[in-house]
Order: structure tokens, then C-alpha cells, then sequence
């Protein structure tokens, strides 16, 4: 079992944003825990793109493998999958943020919930961020894409239809 990166009583920040989809639980999750993440987090000022991935040590679709999201101003971070539910759900930390997040946040930790909603799934996604000692007021708007395009606003992009 990996250990807990935040912990009870941890003070931390939390963005949730969800979407619904005509596909299955099962299908939603199965498109989603490995998706490519450059195709998804494109740069917003001020949050850079992720640009590639490396160092994957294997398939994203149980708890262990590992990789470095790759961000387009050269920064980078370690990811983890720290969970894995088959049909249902995953999570993953990022800590060893070598840009501005560095300043701000011990790590993070992300979590995508996909459950029945009538003949289809909804899906949720939530960022949450443990601050520094003494940052408690993140930025967390990586999760907003721009005021122009709501949040979540990728996953209707990508389910649509």
C-alpha cells in the first residue's frame, strides 16, 4: 500500500470539477486512466502545457507505475498511481514540482471517480493540493483552463457524443 501523501487533519485546498458521458463506467475509465496528457493540459497563462512524459515504468492501470510529466516552460514532476479501482476510480500524486508549485505545494493529489449516472457515467475529478506551511491560499486555477473555457470543459471535448 503506498503511503499517504496528505493525511487526516492535513490543511489542504480541493478543486473538484465533473462532467457526464453517454459511455459506461467501465468505458469512461478505460479511456481516461491513460490518457495523453499533452493532448489534455495545453498551456494557460500563467500554468504551463505538459509538453511529454517520461520515464513510464508500465501501463497506468494498476497502483505502482510511475512517470515525469514533462512541462513546456522545463519544469517538470514525479507522478504516481497510488490506486486503482477497475471501473470505478483512480489516483495519483505529483510532488517534486520543479517550478513555481515548488514554492507553493508539498504535492498533489488528483483523483477521477466514475460512477453510473441513468444510461451512462458521471465523472469526477478532483486536484487537491497540500500547501507549504504558510501557503495555504494556492493558485489552483490549472484545473480552470481560462475563463473562456470552464472547467471540465476538456472532458466535454473529449466526450462528446
Amino acid at each position: 500500500m503506498a503511503t499517504l501523501h496528505i493525511k487526516p487533519g492535513d490543511r489542504t485546498v480541493a478543486v473538484t470539477v465533473q462532467q457526464r458521458t453517454r459511455s459506461t463506467p467501465q468505458d469512461a475509465l478505460r479511456i481516461l486512466a491513460p490518457i495523453d496528457l499533452p493532448t489534455v493540459f495545453r498551456p494557460v497563462f500563467p500554468f504551463p502545457g505538459i509538453s511529454e512524459v517520461k520515464n513510464r515504468t508500465e501501463a497506468w492501470d494498476h497502483a505502482g507505475p510511475r512517470r515525469n510529466p514533462q512541462f513546456d516552460d522545463g519544469s517538470q514532476a514525479d507522478e504516481e498511481l497510488t490506486e486503482y479501482t477497475p471501473g470505478s476510480s483512480f489516483a495519483y500524486r505529483l510532488t517534486n514540482f520543479t517550478d513555481v508549485l515548488s514554492r507553493l505545494a508539498a504535492g498533489v493529489r488528483g483523483e477521477f471517480n466514475v460512477s453510473p449516472d441513468g444510461d451512462g457515467a458521471l465523472i469526477r475529478w478532483t486536484h487537491e493540493f497540500k500547501p507549504l506551511p504558510g501557503r495555504l491560499d494556492l493558485p489552483v486555477s490549472p484545473v480552470r483552463r481560462s475563463s473562456r473555457q470552464p472547467a471540465g470543459s476538456w472532458m466535454r471535448q473529449e466526450w462528446a457524443g
